[in-house]
């Protein structure tokens, strides 16, 4: 087949499909590739645009799906009681549909992922870059109330920094700007990503409400994932995304290992596609994974 490169990949050479999920809500997805199915998930204030560079890169030896989680062009919105039910019956659609038993999730969409695993006998290997998986409070929300407030108002950007500033992952530095500056300085770091981000602004609440109430004191309940299980993070990222987390995860899920990227941060899978691809291929249980980029 061809070798694709990801900068130059083009809307012929993918095709966009949808499936209905349980509760009737139309998920879209984009195809690219051939060879065995594999999915993949992104996170919050990410549209399935964002991994569509990761999707070429796994394309040589796969049939790529990436998903467009509900709030994302082409599917429908949550519902005013969205869970992670509500998502994994969304995964589990797209699975049924493309016949995929492979995953990819990052972020919030490694949460999903690890959910629907543990929920679902669907998949015979799983991958996930820095789940959004709080323990012990690790993921914090104190800010969801300040940023919503700012979103009434219609300070969209103002609303982001807020989550910025309080959410415990940014550097010192940013933590301690006040957010009329903090606002500034986004605005010229986010550049032509503002404006689909700012789309997901309602939807990003959604989600880490749902973070939220599945915080746990341990990760215990994803001792039932029964599926090969590779937990990868960034060495960049702040440990409350690698370090703990992954260890945990790895002490409770029977099939699973561990590998931190050197040099990588939180949205390696977006921004560094081949490298997050090769610690993919690397780590693959299939024939596939003997299969290289030429």
């Amino acid at each position: 087949m061809n070798r694709t490169n990801p900068a130059e990949l083009h809307a012929s050479d993918m095709h966009t499909s949808s499936v209905r999920s349980k509760d009737g809500t139309v998920i879209a997805y984009h195809s690219l590739g051939q060879g065995p199915g594999l999915i993949i998930l992104g996170g919050a204030l990410s549209n399935g645009s964002n991994y569509l560079r990761l999707a070429a890169a796994l394309s040589h030896d796969h049939t790529v799906h990436v998903v467009e989680r509900r709030g994302r062009p082409g599917s429908g919105e949550p519902r005013q009681d969205h869970s992670i039910e509500d998502e994994s019956a969304d995964l589990a659609a797209v699975a049924a549909g493309t016949g995929a038993s492979v995953v990819f999730g990052h972020s919030f969409g490694g949460l999903v992922t690890l959910e629907t695993a543990r929920r679902f006998p669907l998949f015979d290997e799983v991958y996930v870059y820095e789940p959004g998986v709080s323990l012990h409070g690790s993921i914090p929300v104190g800010w969801i109330d300040g940023y919503q407030r700012r979103l009434v108002r219609g300070d969209r950007l103002g609303a982001f920094a807020e989550m910025v500033k309080h959410s415990g992952f940014s550097p010192r530095f940013i933590s301690m700007m006040p957010v009329w500056y903090l606002r500034l300085v986004l605005r010229v770091a986010l550049g032509r990503r503002w404006a689909a981000m700012s789309e997901l602004l309602e939807t990003n609440v959604v989600e880490h409400r749902i973070v939220a109430a599945l915080d746990a004191p341990d990760a215990e309940r994803f001792s039932t994932i029964a599926a090969h299980t590779v937990l990868l993070g960034g060495a960049k990222s702040p440990p409350a995304l690698t370090g703990r987390l992954l260890d945990e995860l790895a002490a409770a899920i029977p099939r699973s290992t561990v590998e931190v990227l050197p040099g990588m941060d939180h949205i390696a899978p977006e921004t560094h596609p081949q490298r997050v691809a090769a610690a993919v291929r690397a780590n693959r249980t299939s024939p596939a994974s003997v299969s290289a980029p030429a």
